[in-house]
């Protein structure tokens, strides 16, 4: 595992790609309305970066074994754990949506998600899950200090779902960023002292993303070879902020004026 410990430049240069991220999420949620197409708020979506001068680090993505990614956002709409296409399908009242962005602004990559919630009809499952997400997203973040494990982050995320009857995706996790899309280390979001041996120094940064499921943990991929659903077809649900490892605890890169506010646990310490 090679973690890159990030200079005060590269921090810098963070800072101006995740808070654009966010922002790119604060420019789209007006549009987010029963009746859209998620391919139109793709579309906007990208606008706004090129306009930023910044572009979308999904479009054109090709890890090895895969296709390249067709659309510059990945927009999961209520089953869909993660890696949605964006389509001529309309959004419904009562969804929920995940749109999950990646900038590249001068070589660095700000990575964000944030759930809607469609229309004024939402179902009191569906809000609890994205309400307990967004908890879980922040306890896990909460759990981020120099000289901690790792492993705390995922303890904090798992402690929150198992509290509201909800269950962790295994396969999907955090991941570092910086000058690249994915880095060491990975991030689960469970109890994993194997693979989250990792002991939190100054200059890291990576995201904390928890997915969490309404019924079992299980998920399945679909034919186009991206799109991942829970294999019960239970509600889905993620947040995902960009984090940096300070001295003294963490700084969340990912925010911007538009963003939802913040849990008193975090804003009364």
């Amino acid at each position: 595992m090679a973690i890159v410990i990030k200079t005060a430049e590269e921090i810098e240069g963070m800072r101006r790609a995740c808070r654009l991220a966010s922002e790119v999420l604060d420019y789209i949620e007006p549009f987010i309305k029963p009746g859209v197409p998620t391919i139109d708020l793709d579309r906007l979506m990208n606008e706004y970066m090129l306009a930023h001068g910044a572009v979308s680090a999904c479009l054109g993505y090709a890890p090895a074994g895969f296709t390249p990614y067709p659309a510059s956002t990945c927009i999961s709409i209520n089953h869909v754990v993660c890696h949605g296409i964006p389509s001529e399908k309309p959004l419904k009242k009562g969804d929920i949506v995940n749109i999950d962005v990646t900038v590249i602004l001068d070589g660095f990559y700000g990575d964000t998600s944030r759930m809607f919630m469609v229309g004024d009809k939402i179902s009191v499952s569906a809000r609890h899950l994205v309400e307990a997400t967004y908890e879980c997203m922040w306890r896990g973040i909460d759990a981020v200090a120099p000289g901690r494990s790792l492993n705390e982050v995922g303890i904090a995320c798992e402690k929150v779902a198992r509290a509201e009857g909800l269950s962790v995706v295994h396969e999907y996790g955090g991941h570092g960023v910086g000058r690249n899309f994915h880095e060491d280390p990975f991030v689960c979001h469970y109890n994993a002292p194997r693979e989250n041996n990792v002991i939190l120094k100054p200059g890291m940064i990576f995201t904390v993303e928890p997915m969490l499921n309404a019924g079992h943990r299980y998920i399945s991929g679909l034919n186009d070879g991206w799109t991942v659903i829970t294999r019960d077809r239970s509600l889905s649900a993620q947040w995902e902020h960009t984090v940096l490892v300070t001295e003294t605890g963490y700084e969340v890169l990912t925010l911007s004026e538009g963003y939802p506010p913040i849990p008193e646990f975090i804003t009364r310490k």
